[in-house]
């Protein structure tokens, strides 16, 4: 129903508006030049939690498949995404993982699929427009190792979108979402111990409170709710919503920050509005395909013709010798039996079941 989908498009929506925050949290309330700390810290005790509050545990293929989607969605997409930024300026390494979508629509035709509408493929353009008038400047300067990088982090990440919707797993959600944050914060542990060493030995107030708000809300809540929304929905309509964190980051920066918004910034926040409804207002046909071993075509169920009356008076005829014989065998059991046949009151009647 449509009202039920606009529902769950909305709510997994809040995942991605959840992380555009993480840039104000990490800078007003984390220590300085610790990402990699702050990416096993925010992973790693949250899935933790949810492992606990589930009980659950992989079983039989799921434990590496939890291990394949954790290093995707989360401790490869980490350490890739860590390399891009301390090699480029921000609005690059935002710019090139505007590149997701156009990314999850590939992928999502040759192992969901589904079928690429010009109207999706366009809107995954103007997404990538959008986001650079909002964060990318004219003095940018680029990095090849940086930019490898950051089409590394968004292409990791748009397979694991893809993958967890391929690999729709049988136990609850908050268990494979937890599966997956301990996998991808285990692979970022000694990455994070061998760049940036041991962890400070002395955490504020508001250090605790910055670590606590990317565990719980950063990561535990924001995960689920976008795993739901790839499991509810098409991974492409759910890769869109991700054009929200630089324009909840941008706006974020402006309100609390003081940071200037110019013109274009402005603009390209509607453009990124502009694809985002475009890209959930996709007609349904167009959207999912039936799917069936990869690259095989959709299958669509085939129509029984209708009978036109010269079709059916044709066939009428064969079915009356038929008719006739069982007719008669009935009658000639009644004669031997010495019983009078019983004329039927309508023989029009069939009986249900």
């Amino acid at each position: 129903m449509l009202s039920n989908r606009i529902g769950i498009i909305l709510v997994t929506a809040l995942a991605p508006v959840i992380w555009g925050t993480t840039y104000l949290v990490t800078t007003e309330l984390l220590p300085p030049d610790r990402p990699l700390l702050a990416a096993v810290a925010r992973a790693l005790p949250a899935g933790l939690l949810l492992v606990a509050i589930t009980r659950r545990l992989p079983r039989g293929v799921w434990w590496w498949r939890a291990l394949v989607l954790g290093a995707l969605n989360i401790g490869a997409f980490f350490a890739l995404l860590f390399v891009a930024a301390y090699r480029l300026p921000g609005g690059v390494a935002a710019t090139i993982g505007s590149l997701q979508p156009l990314l999850v629509v590939g992928l999502s035709a040759g192992l969901l699929g589904e079928r690429v509408s010009t109207r999706t493929a366009l809107a995954g353009v103007a997404g990538v427009g959008g986001v650079s008038l909002l964060v990318l400047r004219a003095d940018a300067g680029l990095d090849g190792i940086g930019v490898a990088a950051a089409v590394a982090s968004a292409v990791v990440m748009a397979t694991g979108i893809v993958l967890s919707k391929r690999w729709t797993s049988p136990a609850p959600l908050l268990a494979t979402t937890g599966w997956q944050l301990v996998a991808g914060g285990l692979l970022l542990l000694p990455v994070a111990l061998a760049v940036e060493g041991p962890p400070p030995t002395t955490l504020s107030t508001a250090n605790l409170a910055g670590y606590g708000y990317l565990a719980i809300i950063g990561a535990a809540l924001a995960y689920v709710l976008w795993f739901r929304g790839i499991r509810a929905l098409s991974p492409t309509n759910v890769t869109f919503l991700g054009l929200l964190s630089p324009l909840v980051a941008t706006t974020l920066g402006w309100l609390v920050l003081d940071q200037e918004l110019t013109v274009g910034q402005s603009l390209g926040g509607i453009v990124v509005l502009g694809a985002l409804v475009v890209a959930q207002t996709a007609p349904r046909a167009a959207r999912v395909r039936a799917v069936g071993p990869v690259g095989a075509p959709a299958q669509t169920p085939a129509r029984t013709p209708a009978r036109t009356p010269e079709q059916a008076s044709e066939q009428a005829p064969s079915e009356t010798p038929l008719h006739k014989e069982l007719e008669n065998h009935a009658r000639h059991r009644l004669r031997s039996s010495g019983q009078r046949r019983q004329p039927s009151r309508d023989r029009s009647v069939v009986p249900g079941p």
